[in-house]
């Protein structure tokens, strides 16, 4: 599973044309990962959000205080290793906008 955090273009002072570039370049990304048999599901998050902490279970507007840490998508694929995944996760385009990736295994539902 890879877990994208920040790297939105918001606040981002884009042209039309650079922010269709951008999305482009997810397109192609995602769209050869199914390409390959490897994609099964993937989603970007909208905002806003909400979270619910401790045994209080207090809600605050936002679970992150800086940008930079919002989960901002997911997507489960296949991969044969986590060195596979990592390589993977090298050509997503969140990093232009100062995202990150993280690179997790999925539990087998069978085990």
């Amino acid at each position: 599973m890879l877990i994208f955090r920040g790297g939105a273009v918001s606040g981002h002072d884009l042209s039309p044309s650079e922010l269709q570039a951008h999305v482009e370049k997810w397109y192609r990304w995602s769209d050869e990962l199914a390409r390959q048999g490897r994609c099964n599901t993937g989603t970007a998050l909208d905002n806003p959000g909400a979270a619910v902490r401790g045994r209080e279970r207090v809600v605050t507007d936002g679970p992150y205080a800086e940008s930079k840490d919002l989960v901002t998508g997911s997507m489960v694929f296949e991969a044969a290793s986590l060195e596979d995944a990592i390589d993977v996760a090298r050509g997503c385009p969140t990093y232009e906008f100062g995202g990150s990736v993280e690179v997790r295994p999925v539990q087998d539902p069978r085990i």
